[in-house]
């Protein structure tokens, strides 16, 4: 590699290049720790990593049921609801959607139904899972 320094300015230190690191009498020693700290990346885009993998995400799109569908799906529920006091076994698909951004995901719970509460249209199993009946795309009795 070339010097960019002429060797007569190189000279100039030989007085002081071998003397001995100062070390301040008055104001102590920064630990290494905060030293290695000053040197850490700098990070411009706080939070863009985050957007970028948040919008790479995949959701899924809500599937319209039909009628037919629709109906089906009643005639389970009010199956299940004669049945209330057997704690019938259940597994249940529904719509979530998602919090942050269009579509959302199918889940599908396995459990026993506790209740079908009329008043906030959900059915409540065991577990205390609440799953709205609007939401509803599949159930299979067990």
């Amino acid at each position: 590699m070339k010097s960019f320094m002429n060797p007569d300015d190189m000279r100039k230190y030989d007085d002081i290049i071998d003397l001995p690191r100062h070390v301040s009498k008055t104001h102590p020693q920064m630990p290494l720790s905060d030293r290695a700290a000053q040197f850490a990346p700098f990070a411009a885009l706080t939070g863009h990593h985050e957007a970028v993998r948040e919008s790479a995400r995949l959701t899924d799109e809500r599937v319209e049921l039909n009628e037919d569908t629709l109906a089906a799906l009643d005639e389970q529920l009010r199956h299940i609801e004669m049945h209330l006091d057997e704690k019938p076994g259940v597994s249940i698909t529904y719509f979530t959607p998602d919090s942050k951004k269009r579509g959302g995901s199918y889940i599908t719970v396995t459990g026993w139904v506790k209740k079908i509460d009329e008043y906030k249209k959900a059915v409540v199993l065991t577990d205390g899972t609440h799953i709205p009946i609007c939401n509803i795309a599949r159930i299979e009795q067990l």
